[in-house]
């Protein structure tokens, strides 16, 4: 288990309840979510504090990043967990 940051970008709003699904679907992942609208560009940033696998969180963004217009990238700690 590894601790680590997902960042999404969401650059078309109607895809939002499509990332809100798939987010559903790994919350057993997900600590902590912070989401931002940007009303000037009609983009939204979506925060995710995570830990699982490193399996888990690559298929996470893995689903994100085959929704057009949505952006999604990953940092984790090589700090390891029991």
């Amino acid at each position: 288990m590894k601790f680590g940051v997902i960042g999404i970008v969401i650059t078309d709003r109607s895809k939002a309840a499509e990332v809100q699904n798939i987010l559903s679907q790994f919350a057993d992942v997900i600590l902590g979510r912070m989401g931002i609208p940007d009303q000037g560009t009609g983009a939204s940033v979506i925060s995710l504090i995570v830990r699982g696998s490193n399996e888990s969180l690559s298929a996470l963004t893995g689903k994100l990043g085959r929704i057009p217009s949505v952006k999604a990238k990953t940092a984790v700690t090589d700090v390891a967990l029991s």
